[in-house]
């Protein structure tokens, strides 16, 4: 966790950076980005390795993470997709939000999370560093688990989710 994030306002200017762990120690808010990957009627979901500093064993799109300061936001995007999941893919930025979780082991998250979706079909190749598991899941069971089951998703995918399938029509 040795990595620089962004610090932003409100309105995603950059204001600063800091080392990971201080970030999340200090409720910062900085720049993060979470990306959907959706194949027909299926969406790709990670549970996310279990030793994660946070939202350890929980599911959650297909990746996520921050850019580097002097990192663009999309380069960012392809760098992490290809390390997470293997994957090289167009996406697309669907929208973003505001969020902050607060951790039992007292870290918190509070990002300005860029939400990116792509349109991908074929094979993906896990970080075992990352990820637990993967799994192409319909979405309309998804929706249907998440409502018996909200404490197995990771809270940004929560929130983000309605809204990226209101924007997509499902």
């Amino acid at each position: 966790m040795n990595d620089e994030l962004i610090l932003v306002d409100l309105e995603d200017n950059e204001i600063g950076h800091g080392e990971k762990l201080w970030v999340h120690e200090n409720d910062r808010l900085h720049r993060a980005f979470s990306v959907f990957m959706i194949d027909g009627d299926k969406m790709l979901l990670q549970r996310r390795n279990v030793n994660k500093y946070h939202s350890g064993g929980l599911w959650a799109n297909a990746c996520c993470s921050h850019p580097r300061v002097g990192e663009e936001l999309e380069e960012a995007v392809k760098r992490r997709l290809l390390e997470e999941i293997g994957v090289c893919s167009a996406c697309e930025e669907m929208f973003h939000f505001v969020y902050r979780s607060v951790y039992e082991n007292g870290l918190t998250e509070y990002e300005y999370d860029h939400v990116f979706l792509c349109h991908y079909s074929g094979a993906v190749n896990p970080s075992k560093e990352e990820i637990d598991e993967i799994s192409w899941v319909n979405i309309t069971e998804l929706k249907g688990d998440i409502i018996k089951n909200p404490q197995n998703y990771a809270s940004w995918f929560l929130i983000a989710l309605p809204r990226l399938l209101e924007l997509i029509g499902s």
